[in-house]
This record gives structure tokens, sequence and C-alpha cells, in this order.
């Protein structure tokens, strides 16, 4: 028997049964439809973290006063607030005083504000304060205007660079460089306005204004610890430079060889380990429990086969007595239940499809279908249907067409 014609009495034999066909399918719908849900979401929150967390800068990486590992119990935090300094513009300009794979360091420092224009008042917004080189390190660009330079820092002048969001609720039909605003009772002039970032986790990354690291200090207290971004010579030298930076704060710190760091180094590649950690594990556990119903599914195909062939016994008789072979009667069989399968699989990745759309809109939890995981999954379930029909159609291929042809219908 050709194979097409085999999927034509496939199709045919699962159309006549419509409703039986769908409620056969159920386990292996919803089994796909979780698994594909799952992977979207953790997928999604993958390329999250890639494009807007643990990218940090080009060949950059941070020292502040906590590492990664501290975050992993509360116990943990609290051993390193009591053990770690705080991190200084001593530590930075030591920094860059090293040289070597070391090309520039920059330092930052934040808390959240009231900022005020005219009768217009946007509480708790974040209030940036950085070197004149962050710019060029953290890849900010402007809308309009321009970032703060050197000078401006050094002089610690009242400055400011603005986000789209505060510069779109001041100012929205007029230009907002060269107006004045207010951050915490201060008054500072904006020189820029800074290209729309968009969100994360649906937390605005365009509310915000930046300000003179030195300004800021001056105002806010210099009792606080930084966070210093140092970027390397080249991507050659990368991890020559973390190397050198976690030699001159242990020096700074006065460590010995067998004390453990009192602060922290954060690469993208540590961001990517934790997140591979946390949502490596809940990815295998979900998939590993929803599959689960993928087996329920495969059994209840297997058992609506049998019925199938109990069913359909004379048919099988008639098709022996006028020359079907063992191999034509299981192949058709075969064919039917893989089949069903993919069905089945079909219809779940257009449920998560349509699911995981619904999250990204209605939700800040980002998502993505890669189409591995859609390949992937419709060979799961074809997998299945075809396992599922083997009994089934070994049964078939077996039976005796004259004792099938006696068999009551």
């Amino acid at each position: 028997m050709p194979f097409l014609e085999a999927l034509k009495l496939a199709l045919a034999a699962i159309l006549s049964h419509k409703l039986r066909s769908f409620l056969t399918l159920l386990g292996v719908i919803f089994g796909v439809a979780t698994v594909i849900v799952v992977v979207s979401l953790v997928e999604g929150f993958n390329r999250y973290v890639d494009e807007k967390i643990a990218d940090i800068g080009t060949n950059a990486f941070a020292v502040r006063k906590f590492s990664i590992d501290d975050f992993s119990s509360v116990e943990a935090l609290n051993a390193a607030r009591r053990r770690n300094k705080d991190i200084r513009l001593d530590d930075a300009e030591a920094l860059r005083a090293r040289g070597g794979a070391i090309a520039d360091v920059g330092a930052t420092a934040d808390t959240l504000g009231e900022i005020k224009f005219g009768a217009t008042t946007l509480s708790r917004t974040h209030i940036s304060a950085t070197t004149a080189n962050m710019a060029d390190i953290q890849r900010i660009e402007a809308a309009s205007g321009r970032y703060f330079i050197k000078g401006e820092d050094d002089t610690r002048r009242n400055v400011t660079f603005i986000g789209a969001d505060v510069a779109e609720k001041f100012f929205p039909r007029g230009d907002a460089i060269g107006q004045t605003i207010r951050i915490d009772g201060h008054v500072f002039q904006v020189i820029g306005v800074g290209k729309t970032l968009g969100s994360v986790f649906g937390q605005s990354r365009d509310k915000y204004v930046a300000v003179p690291l030195s300004t800021f200090l001056a105002l806010y207290g210099s009792r606080r610890s930084l966070s210093v971004s140092v970027t390397s010579t080249s991507e050659a030298t990368y991890q020559d430079a973390v190397d050198e930076a976690r030699t001159v704060m242990r020096i700074r710190h006065r460590l010995g060889p067998n004390e453990k760091d009192n602060f922290g180094i954060i690469t993208p590649s540590a961001i990517n380990e934790l997140r591979d950690k946390i949502f490596g594990t809940i990815q295998v556990a979900a998939i590993g429990v929803t599959s689960i119903s993928l087996v329920v599914g495969g059994i209840v195909i297997m058992n609506i086969m049998l019925v199938s062939v109990t069913e359909r016994t004379k048919e099988i008789g008639l098709r022996k007595s006028i020359g079907a072979r063992r191999g034509d009667i299981l192949k058709q069989f075969l064919a039917e239940s893989t089949m069903l399968s993919l069905f089945g699989g079909a219809i779940g990745i257009t449920i998560a499809y349509v699911l995981a759309k619904l999250v990204a809109v209605l939700t800040p939890v980002p998502t993505a279908l890669p189409w591995l995981a859609v390949t992937f999954a419709l060979l799961v379930s074809a997998s299945v249907g075809l396992v599922s029909g083997v009994y089934p159609a070994w049964r078939a291929a077996r039976l005796d067409p004259i004792e099938a042809l006696r068999a009551e219908t």
C-alpha cells in the first residue's frame, strides 16, 4: 500500500468519528500546550535577561559591594552585609590607575526621589548618578540634547539628562532642553533626553533622571556604596581585566590569600549562570511533570485504537481477502494513530501560542516561542501516536481474514 493511500484512509477514519477523535486527543493537547507554554515563558525570560539585564555594556563588568552568590539566601546576604566593605570613588580611581587590560572605569549611584516641574510632580522617580564616561560604557543614547561631560561632573554642575517618560510628563508639547526642573527641591537644568528604553517586567526604564556623580554625592552625602563599571581593552583581554580588578580590590581590602572576596564582580556570564541555575531546574521540572499527560494521552490513543480494531474487524477481513498484506494493515493503523496524535500536537501548539500572546499582552511577563520547541513538540506528539499505535496495529495485522469476515458488525 502506498504511504499516501495509508494517510488518506487514516484521515477518513479520524473524520468519521470527529467527537471521539477529539476526546481521545485531550491528553495530548493538554500535554503539548502546557509544555509549550512553559518553554515559551522560560525562553521569553531568558531573552529578556540577555537583552535588558545581562547586557551591561561592551566588554564590561561591574564591581559592587555584593556578589551574585550573596543573594543565594537571607543568611548569605546578612553575612555579606556585615563582611563586605562599601565601594568608594577611591576604588574606582585605583582600578583606573591599574591600566593593563582595564580600558576605562566609571561609577554610579542611585536613589529614589521627587521630581517637579511647575505643578507636575513625579514621586519615587529613579535618580541615577554617574560619572560622565558611563554614557560610553553603558551605551546611553540621547534622543535630543546630550549627556553631561567630564567638566560638568568635575565642577559639580546641576545639570540633568532625563528619561523619555519624564520628558513626556513634563514637556508633552515643547522642547525639554534648557528647561529647569527640581530634583528633591534642588534646581537642575535639562541638557538631554534619553532614547526610549521600554520596560522590564512592567517597570518603566524611562522614568529616571541622571545627574553627575559628584553633584549627587555633594547633595545626598558620600557615605554610600557605589557600583563601579569596568571595561577591558578588547574582548580577548576581558578575563584579564576581571582578574586585574579582583587583584586590585583584594589588595585595597587587605585580604589574605585564603580569605573570601568581600566584594562582588558581576559579569554577564555570572548573571546568565544564575538564571540558568534557577530557571533551568524549573523548566526541567515543569516539562517533566506536564509530560505525564502525554503518557496518559498515549495510553488513551492505544485504547481507542484497540476499540477501533475491534469495531473494524470485518473491514480488516475484507481488505485481507482481496489481497491486503499484513504490512498494509499495519501501515494503515500506524498512520491513523500517528496522524491522530499529530493533530493533537498541532492543536496544543496553537492553544499555547494564543495563551503565550495573551500573557505577553495582558501582563508584563515576556514570552517567546522558538521554532525548535514547536518542531520538537510535533516530533514528540507523532512519536507518542506511533508508539501507542504499534500494539493495536499488530493486533489488526494478525487477524485471520476468515475469522474476521465471520465477526459480527
